[in-house]
C-alpha cells in the first residue's frame, strides 16, 4: 500500500473541477513552500467535445516529471484534485486505457514519480469504495509498474496478483465461466444459462448494500419486464462458506431470480472473480460477454441494457 492512499482517498472526497491556467511553481502556505501543478486550458474557440479531446492528449504537458522534488514539496490535496479531474475527462470512454498508458509511460522516469502516481492511482482504481474505480484504467499502471526497473521480486508480488485480478472478466470479453449450487442440491453452470441477458449479482445475506441492489433491480419497470419476459436471468450468488446464513436469507430473494451459492468457495480460491468488494453486478450479454464489470449502481445496468436494445428496436 502506497503511503500517499489513506490521505488521498480522504482527500477523494473534497475534489471539484475547478482549473486555474497555470505552470507548476511553488506555492507558499504560511512559511512553508508547496509545489502546485495546474493544467494548460484548452486553446479559445474550440467546442466542448474538441476542448476534452484537447486535454485528454495534453493534460500533464506543464508537469516535470523529472523534478523528484516535486513528489516531496507537492500540495497532494490540489495534485490529486488535478488528477481525479484528469480522470473525469478520459472517463467517456472507461475501455481506452491509452490516456492512462501515456501517463505512466511518463511518470516511469524514476521510481519516486512513478510511486506518486501509481499512488493516486491506486485510491482512485482500485479502492472498493471509490466512484472511480476502473480496471481498464489500473491495467496500465500496474503494468507501469511491472516494466520498470526499481522494484525487486518480493515489491513485484503485490502488483502481479493485482494484474492477474484485473484482467479477469474484462468488458467486452467473455466472462470467467463456474458452477453454482442452489438450495435442492443441484448445480449449473454460468455457461448453461439462456438468456438474451444474465445478471450476476454477487451478494452477502445481511448486507445492506446488498439489499438497496435487490430492490433496486426489483423496483425497475425495464428490469423486472425483461425477468418476466425470460429476457433477463439474474443468477445471486453467495460466494462464502457459511451456509446457515445463506439458507436464513433465502426467502429474501425474489423467486423469479436464481439464488444460489458458490459450493466450496471455488471462485474465492481460484480468484476468478474479484471479490474484494462485495456486492457486484456483473451484467452479461447472451454469450457472456461482459457488458458491465462489478457495478453496484442498477442505473448502470439499466443503461447499458437499453443501449443493447436500441439498435434491435431500430432494425
Amino acid at each position: 500500500m502506497f503511503r500517499f492512499l489513506c490521505l488521498f482517498f480522504v482527500l477523494a472526497t473534497f475534489t471539484s473541477c475547478g482549473r486555474k491556467p497555470a505552470r507548476q511553481q511553488p506555492e507558499v502556505s504560511g512559511a512553508e513552500k508547496q509545489y502546485v501543478f495546474m493544467p494548460p486550458m484548452p486553446p479559445a474557440g474550440m467546442m466542448p467535445e474538441e476542448a476534452r479531446n484537447y486535454l485528454r492528449v495534453h493534460y500533464w504537458d506543464r508537469f516535470d516529471f523529472s523534478d523528484t522534488m516535486f513528489v516531496h514539496k507537492a500540495d497532494s490535496g490540489r495534485m490529486f484534485r488535478s488528477f481525479v479531474e484528469f480522470v473525469d475527462i478520459i472517463s467517456d470512454r472507461p475501455t481506452d486505457p491509452a490516456p492512462m498508458q501515456a501517463l505512466m509511460k511518463r511518470a516511469s522516469a524514476s521510481r519516486p514519480m512513478l510511486d506518486y502516481f501509481a499512488g493516486m492511482a491506486e485510491a482512485l482504481f482500485a479502492d472498493p469504495n471509490s466512484p472511480h474505480r476502473n480496471d481498464e484504467f489500473y491495467i496500465p499502471v500496474l503494468e507501469a509498474r511491472l516494466a520498470a526497473p526499481f522494484y525487486d521480486e518480493y515489491e513485484r508480488m503485490a502488483p502481479e496478483y493485482d494484474l492477474q485480478l484485473a484482467k479477469q472478466n474484462r468488458i467486452g470479453q467473455r466472462a470467467n465461466d463456474f458452477r453454482y449450487t442452489v438450495a435442492s442440491g443441484r448445480s449449473a453452470t454460468l455457461y448453461g444459462l439462456k438468456a438474451d441477458f444474465v445478471l450476476l449479482f454477487i451478494n452477502n445475506p445481511g448486507c445492506p448494500m446488498c439489499r438497496e441492489i435487490r430492490d433496486g433491480i426489483c423496483a425497475s419497470p425495464m428490469l423486472s419486464d425483461l425477468i418476466a419476459r425470460g429476457a433477463l436471468k439474474v443468477l445471486a450468488l453467495y460466494p462464502d462458506e457459511d451456509l446457515g446464513e445463506w439458507h436464513a436469507y433465502r426467502k429474501n430473494m425474489p423467486a423469479s431470480w436464481i439464488n444460489a451459492y458458490d459450493k466450496g468457495s471455488v471462485i474465492r480460491e481460484t480468484s476468478s472473480y474479484d471479490l474484494s468488494a462485495i456486492p457486484a453486478l456483473y451484467l452479461l450479454d447472451r454469450d457472456k460477454r461482459v457488458l458491465v464489470k462489478d457495478a453496484t449502481e442498477v442505473w448502470r445496468i439499466e443503461e447499458a441494457v437499453l443501449e443493447r436494445l436500441q439498435p434491435a428496436a431500430a432494425l
